[in-house]
């Protein structure tokens, strides 16, 4: 097994404001698991949204097992997430709020073996701020060039 497989959405951090993050168990089945641990998993236009009283993650690219018979899954199926529902009532009333929306940030694997994903309560940036997030990333890119020279 390989528990040091972590596939990070970079986009969400550039995209939103993140605030409050919680830890989700995923439902997979047996080939979107090994996908999952070679690292053949995408998370950039992936989304969270309730349906009913449970929350799925839309639009999450595992590539489909390259060993996988007829049994293989769909890339982009919607899979539930794994919350108890302390966590998922919390999440429902913030995202009622006006402009917040679930963003996964992190997909990995722990030290059980099982895949878990990092959530977080998002708030979409407008284009000043992705500008100034990208100011701020070259001065601090420039600082540190200048502190090895």
């Amino acid at each position: 097994m390989a528990p040091g497989i972590s596939i990070k959405n970079k986009r969400a951090g550039f995209e939103y404001f993140l605030s409050e993050e919680f830890t989700a168990g995923i439902v997979l089945t047996g080939t979107e698991i090994k996908s999952v641990r070679e690292g053949k998993a995408n998370l950039t236009d992936a989304f969270c949204v309730f349906i009913g009283t449970e929350l799925y993650v839309r639009n999450m690219h595992i590539s489909e097992y390259k060993f996988g018979t007829y049994a293989n899954h769909e890339p982009k199926r919607d899979r539930k997430l794994l919350l108890n529902r302390r966590e998922l009532r919390k999440i429902l009333t913030k995202t009622r709020e006006k402009g917040l929306t679930i963003v996964p940030t992190l997909m990995f694997i722990n030290e059980k073996g099982l895949a878990k994903i990092n959530i977080a309560i998002a708030k979409g940036k407008k284009l000043y701020d992705k500008r100034e997030t990208l100011k701020t990333k070259d001065t601090n890119r420039e600082i540190d060039r200048h502190k090895e020279g």
